[in-house]
């Protein structure tokens, strides 16, 4: 298995850029198999999402399907699979951030009663307790 870094997936997604987006394609559909897949780990999973909300400006339906779709290549194994399948289906209806859901539920499977964060909108999820100035 080899680990993929963010702009690799970027480039494959995005199509934006001859060079890169053919090397990623090429790599991705061509040299990855069921047998010998690309991995992608929590962290680029995020700034996934995060770059292509912040500048390619995608609304978040699209960044649903296309976390679903990663999950569905052959060629890719996500980290824990199962955590960020559970932590899309929560990040659809919620306000808060994919990566403040899937960390909510990354610290959950590792036994932490809550996560705490200054984040407003993460606090709105059950699993997440805003940490308020004291009084």
């Amino acid at each position: 298995m080899k680990g993929l870094d963010t702009n690799v997936v970027i480039r494959y997604l995005v199509q934006d850029d001859p060079i890169q987006s053919a090397l990623a394609t090429h790599l991705i559909e061509q040299e990855f198999s069921e047998t010998q897949r690309g991995f992608i780990c929590h962290i680029v999973l995020c700034e996934v999402v995060w770059v292509l909300k912040t500048c390619y400006k995608r609304p978040k339906e699209n960044l649903v399907e296309i976390i679903q779709t990663l999950m569905e290549i052959k060629q890719l194994s996500l980290q824990e699979p199962q955590v960020v399948w559970e932590a899309l289906q929560i990040y659809k209806n919620s306000t808060a951030d994919f990566s403040d859901v899937l960390l909510m539920m990354v610290n959950q499977l590792n036994g932490c009663e809550y996560t705490v964060s200054f984040d407003a909108k993460a606090a709105k999820l059950p699993g997440i307790v805003k940490l308020d100035p004291l009084v």
